[in-house]
């Protein structure tokens, strides 16, 4: 079965929505789109810096994810004009990983890959890593779940159960720089951070609970990826971006839901 590449690329994708699902949640309640963004960005650096030193590309795009990630919340734990600032660093961190791939001999044309996505080439190994990442990801916030809802929703309050934001919030990012690092080969940066919000935010209108919020954008994450791939083999469609077009549906289709 792993043989066909579509049944590899649907699985791959169907991981990475067990995450993607619980975390955007994190994403959208926090508010933290742009640091997504700026995370997912880094990406394509540590892409370069993984050629350059032929190192593993999982391996050079969570390095730099989690510098990323932990500069950005040292930001924002110091008060930092974060629209700004995000701004500045997403859309640096994005040019100067481009430029540094165009000095990778035989890189500029994977380039596309990379920003995309290139889930139909993903292989065993790369299925392996995403479920191993996707499901320690998916553990570490079951074990903080009560807390990162607490510190989510009310700093204030979370501080007073003796409740440390800053540690929950340094938690996200290291899961968000994971979640980033496992999906450049599915989404690629450009698109991460949209596989984050979209299904949360379709989920979000359509249901009362965190709980239920989360796992629903889990679901519709993973009908996004199914129903993306399958129209990308009929019509032939860049995987990645089709993926990403059947989440915006279920989010329009979640909308004239909440309205009725």
């Amino acid at each position: 079965m792993l043989d066909d590449f579509f049944t590899r690329a649907l699985l791959a994708g169907l991981g990475l929505s067990l995450v993607v699902g619980p975390l955007g949640s994190f994403v959208v309640w926090r508010r933290m789109a742009y640091f997504g963004d700026s995370t997912a960005h880094a990406a394509i650096l540590g892409v370069a810096l993984a050629l350059a030193f032929d190192v593993s590309i999982y391996a050079g795009t969570l390095a730099v994810a989690v510098v990323m990630a932990c500069t950005v919340s040292a930001l924002v734990s110091r008060g930092q004009a974060m629209d700004t600032m995000l701004g500045v660093l997403s859309h640096s961190a994005l040019a100067f990983g481009v430029v540094a791939i165009s000095f990778v001999p035989g890189a500029r044309s994977d380039l596309s890959g990379y920003l995309f996505g290139d889930i139909l080439a993903v292989g065993r190994g790369d299925l392996l890593l995403i479920w191993t990442g996707a499901l320690l990801v998916l553990g570490l916030l079951c074990l903080r779940w009560q807390r990162l809802v607490a510190s989510s929703l009310n700093e204030e309050l979370a501080m007073a159960a003796g409740i440390d934001p800053r540690v929950e919030r340094m938690i996200l990012a290291l899961a968000l720089a994971v979640v980033v690092a496992l999906a450049i080969r599915v989404v690629g940066s450009l698109l991460i951070s949209a596989m984050l919000i979209v299904p949360a935010a379709a989920a979000r209108g359509l249901t009362r609970s965190p709980e239920w919020m989360a796992a629903l954008a889990a679901a519709i994450a993973a009908l996004s990826v199914t129903g993306g791939l399958y129209a990308s083999l009929h019509v032939d469609t860049p995987a990645g971006p089709s993926i990403v077009s059947a989440a915006a549906v279920a989010f329009v289709l979640s909308q004239a839901l909440r309205r009725g």
